[in-house]
């Protein structure tokens, strides 16, 4: 048989480089001076976080191919190895801009009163201040590892910042400084080898090492006897010694300087560590100082039969994942070569696996540095959540459910309705069950207290959670622990697959009848994400959805088997079929007078299938629009192939996270929200939920909300056929998504105000 040409290489852009390109939109912002300096700051915090978790999972599983010998090739024809390559030279350019951006954003903030200090900028009086506050605080916290004297080998977590020192003994003897055998002469002895703190200071320092000494620096009785080592005291080494020092994660990473003006003085809690280690060491020299922090694979991937092992495993995985072998090097760069290749021969990584850093190497130190308090006016001007559209005037939830769907756009329109729900639902006498999936909640989740009580209550509650959400594992094992104390009845999801979907169902006696309450959404149920990402729920009591939301839930407690659905479409059993059929019926109505057209608003666009299938609807004629805010596989404007599809991204102060799939299919138009991206992973290894907009007016709203988006000519990108992205013309009224829906949600709840205000009820005639 002839082979598609639809399944060219040539016609596919490499998953791990497109989502790069996603990260140099997120570095776009944080470079932008049309964007507040304070969220420049988050926005390369955000590039940091992103290449992180990328190199965690995405660059280790490649890693992994490549030590097994994978000669397997991606839909755009390339090797393990050839994707590392090109990955690594993407991630350094990335990187020198981002370090770049990061010295223009400080300088900025120099000019406004905040001021982060380098080392040689400390005045005499500030160093002074910080050799107190250092042998005071920081330095009883201190504990140094020679790394290449210890065996076994200590571990170095993962994503935690250390500072290396490459130290080496002096010995003094009858007035005449000493060198040890193999040393350099004329080497400076003991304090005054110190590049920065005073002898004063290294006395007390040496003070703090003793045992028996309080945090403050100051003795306790009983000091130790001279020349005797103990465990904050280490030896002296023999010889030049590579020593690491973890930087404490229970500080701050910026130390506040005393100050006489209004402006802000802050020191990099690394660059103190660095400058004062030698103070653990009186009798050495620190020849060389660097900073550095190790990524080591944490994809954890726990696939088994019995749910009931599943959390233990799960634990043990977690656990585990602390010792798994490092992927990415970061270091100071400039360092001495002697650090860099004593850490990549003792972490067994390649020299293109290490990369040099002139600047933050992690996330933490910027998102501290943007909280930092009274810069208000360097932010963005808050946008409240508004009262949802469809509940105002509405005082009572569940009249208001009943009768009429609600429509939630987050975060333009609050969450709070959700949490309200659930609350009213665990202390209601006439709720009986409550049945809902958990993929990532927050810390301290109001919805996990919510379900707690209701259990208490005696009411039947049934919670999926998925224990293995990426990086939420620990955290969905301790709320499935509580939630099973509390007597809630807690599954683990189908055996093999991921549950990803999102749906909540209450099940109320009212009167002589029995009323199902559903919620569905494109979301997590987290009310900190949805203060911060864009997403679309639906509350409903249609008979039809909530028969199938029961149905599916008895499909996850492994009840039934998967149904005749009448209204949803469910991942992995049918949900990328029902896609592919919905694309085929908008290309069989289109004609050349009247074209189909098809909109999609997705994070990620992945699959195969899907991308080939657009592709012969853009053949066929069919208009194919996508906002894909992350990875997109699909080269758009290929003559042929794809010149009637256009992808944009848009990234913003909120994080896009709906998705929106439309087909006019011949003017009868079909709205679907769901859970799931056109992701391989979403629609064939997970458990995922499309369901329908049944009322025209939110098809309308929906159908509008698109056309906004891509309307927007201030935040959005085009993807070019190359796999680059270029900014949108900025051609007739400046159009930015997101601030059009706020005003919308505000002008809103104002139009609801003044019609309330200006109501007066009738009056009794008096007599």
């Amino acid at each position: 048989m002839a082979k598609d040409p639809l399944k060219s290489p040539s016609l596919y852009i490499n998953r791990e480089l497109s989502w790069l390109e996603f990260n140099d939109r997120v570095l776009r912002e944080g470079l932008s001076a049309e964007v507040p300096l304070m969220e420049r700051v988050k926005f390369l915090a955000i590039v940091l976080s992103n290449l992180d978790e990328f190199f965690l999972v995405r660059v280790a599983g490649l890693m992994r191919q490549r030590a097994a010998g994978s000669r397997r090739r991606d839909p755009a024809g390339m090797t393990a190895d050839e994707q590392l390559a090109a990955i690594g030279q993407r991630v350094r350019r990335m990187l020198a801009e981002h370090q770049q951006g990061v010295r223009e954003v400080l300088a900025a903030l120099a000019e406004h009163g905040l001021h982060v200090l380098q080392p040689q900028q400390w005045s005499p009086q500030q160093r002074r201040w910080l050799e107190a506050r250092f042998a005071d605080e920081v330095l009883p916290v201190l504990t140094p590892l020679a790394i290449q004297q210890l065996s076994p080998r200590p571990l170095l977590p993962s994503q935690q910042l250390f500072v290396a020192a490459i130290i080496s003994p002096v010995v003094q003897g009858h007035g005449e400084q000493m060198t040890m055998p193999g040393e350099p002469a004329n080497m400076p002895a003991g304090p005054a080898a110190m590049p920065l703190w005073s002898q004063e200071a290294a006395q007390v320092a040496s003070a703090a090492a003793e045992p028996g000494t309080h945090l403050s620096g100051k003795r306790r009785r009983g000091k130790a006897k001279a020349g005797r080592h103990t465990a904050d005291s280490p030896a002296e080494p023999q010889g030049a010694n590579l020593v690491v020092l973890p930087v404490p994660t229970q500080f701050p990473r910026f130390v506040t300087l005393p100050s006489e003006g209004d402006d802000v003085y802050l020191a990099r809690l690394e660059d103190v560590i660095a400058a004062g280690c030698g103070l653990l060491f009186p009798t050495c020299q620190v020849e060389a100082t660097a900073l550095f922090r190790i990524t080591r694979d944490a994809d954890i991937d726990v696939d088994l039969e019995d749910a009931e092992d599943l959390l233990r495993q799960m634990e043990q995985a977690v656990a585990q994942r602390r010792r798994r072998a490092a992927v990415r090097l970061t270091i100071s760069a400039g360092c001495p070569p002697q650090i860099e290749r004593s850490l990549r021969n003792w972490l067994d990584l390649r020299e293109e696996e290490v990369y040099q850093i002139d600047g933050f190497q992690d996330a933490a130190a910027l998102w501290e540095l943007s909280a930092q308090a009274g810069f208000d006016k360097l932010r963005n001007p808050e946008w409240p959540p508004q009262r949802p559209r469809d509940l105002i005037g509405w005082d009572n939830l569940w009249e208001a459910v009943e009768d009429h769907d609600v429509l939630l756009f987050h975060p333009y329109e609050s969450f709070d309705p959700i949490v309200e729900l659930l609350e009213q639902a665990a202390a209601d006498p006439g709720v009986l069950a409550i049945k809902q999936t958990l993929y990532r909640t927050s810390g301290d989740s109001p919805v996990v207290r919510a379900l707690q009580q209701a259990a208490q209550k005696g009411k039947e509650v049934t919670v999926l959670i998925e224990l293995r959400a990426r990086f939420d594992e620990a955290r969905n094992i301790a709320w499935a622990r509580r939630l099973e104390d509390a007597g809630c009845h807690v599954i683990y999801g189908v055996a093999g697959l991921k549950t990803h979907a999102k749906a909540l169902l209450i099940v109320r006696r009212e009167g002589s009848r029995i009323v199902r309450y559903v919620h569905l959404s494109t979301g997590n149920y987290n009310e900190r994400t949805a203060r911060l990402y864009s997403d679309i729920g639906l509350l409903t009591c249609n008979r039809d959805i909530a028969a199938d939301v029961a149905a599916f839930f008895n499909l996850l407690t492994g009840c039934s088997q998967s149904v005749g659905w009448r209204t949803l479409s469910i991942a992995p059993a049918g949900l990328k079929q029902r896609f592919l059929d919905l694309i085929d019926r908008e290309i069989r109505v289109s004609t050349a007078d009247k074209p189909g057209l098809i909109m999609a608003k997705v994070n990620s666009l992945q699959d195969p299938d899907m991308v080939r299938a657009l592709y012969r609807a853009s053949q066929a004629g069919v208009k194919v629009m996508l906002n894909v805010r992350g990875i997109c596989c699909l080269r758009p404007g290929i003559k042929g192939v794809s010149e009637n599809i256009e992808v944009r991204s848009i990234v913003d102060r909120y994080l896009e996270h709906a998705r929106i799939y439309y087909f006019h299919n011949g003017g009868h138009e079909e709205v679907y929200l769901s859970s799931a991206d056109w992701m391989r992973r979403n629609l064939e290894r997970r458990l995922e939920i499309l369901f329908p907009v049944p009322d025209p007016r939110h098809r309308r709203r929906l159908i509008d909300i698109l056309h906004t988006f891509f309307a927007d000519n201030q935040k959005a990108r085009l993807l070019q056929s190359d796999g680059t992205y270029l900014p949108a013309p900025r051609k007739g009224p400046k159009v930015r998504a997101q601030e059009v829906f706020f005003r919308q949600a505000v002008a809103e709840v104002r139009e609801a105000e003044k019609a309330a205000a200006e109501f007066q009820p009738l009056k009794k005639p008096q007599e």
